[in-house]
């Protein structure tokens, strides 16, 4: 069974490297491409609900 708590200066530079890139892309592609997704959907939500449901606030006379 391979050791996984190994402190990251004992890896070997290739795996290092591709833990890097790894980060790289999670923190600077994938997970802000999600954020904008999410707060897209809630956009939507809430826009396509006062379609339906009208503004918030007290009603008209």
């Amino acid at each position: 069974m391979p050791d996984t708590d190994q402190p990251a200066a004992s890896l070997p530079p290739s795996r290092r490297r591709n833990e890097i890139t790894t980060f790289l892309v999670l923190a600077f592609g994938i997970w802000p491409i999600v954020a904008v997704g999410v707060v897209g959907a809630y956009g939507f939500l809430v826009w396509m609900f006062q379609i339906i449901f009208g503004p918030p606030g007290p009603p008209a006379h």
